[in-house]
């Protein structure tokens, strides 16, 4: 008699044939250096805040915002700045330092107006490199777990056929 032979098919689990040990250490490093970032950018935030707190800074009643408050974060920064500058071209008649002759005497109230606003600008950007930095953070934490994740994916499931008598 003859033998009958059947083709059936199986799921047959191999190994990955490349290693991925890189790549999860590569995940491992950007959770890593994404908590980091976060760290640094609540640490700026918070040195910002303090050195501003530390001016004791009181927004004056004509500002268009925030009235009679300490100047504590970037919102308040901005419009104290902005009424810095308000009260300075008032004073000036409307014109800044570079239109001021250089005898005029309120240049000088304008150049320190011009410097404290500078100073409150520079608040301002350090307020939105710390969030830049902390928001980097958090992207390069989602991009590292979806790189670890991929690569902890331990095998591979390939459709074969298999032979079998019977």
């Amino acid at each position: 008699m003859s033998q009958e032979v059947t083709e059936t098919t199986a799921d047959v689990i191999e190994t990955p044939s490349k290693k991925v040990g890189v790549v999860k250490a590569v995940g491992i490093l950007g959770i890593i250096g994404g908590v980091l970032l976060i760290v640094v950018g609540i640490v700026a935030w918070i040195g910002v805040t303090s050195q501003l707190t530390a001016e004791n800074i009181t927004i004056p009643d004509d500002a268009m915002a925030f009235q009679g408050q300490q100047v504590t974060g970037p919102v308040t920064a901005y419009v104290q700045a902005d009424i810095i500058n308000h009260h300075a071209l008032e004073a000036s008649g409307g014109k800044t330092y570079a239109e001021l002759p250089q005898d005029d005497p309120v240049r000088a109230t304008v150049m320190q107006a011009s410097f404290l606003r500078a100073s409150l600008f520079t608040s301002i950007v350090a307020y939105g490199v710390a969030l830049f930095a902390a928001g980097m953070g958090v992207l390069a934490i989602l991009f590292g777990w979806a790189i670890h994740r991929l690569a902890s994916v331990p095998v591979i499931v390939r459709r074969a056929g298999v032979t079998s008598g019977a």
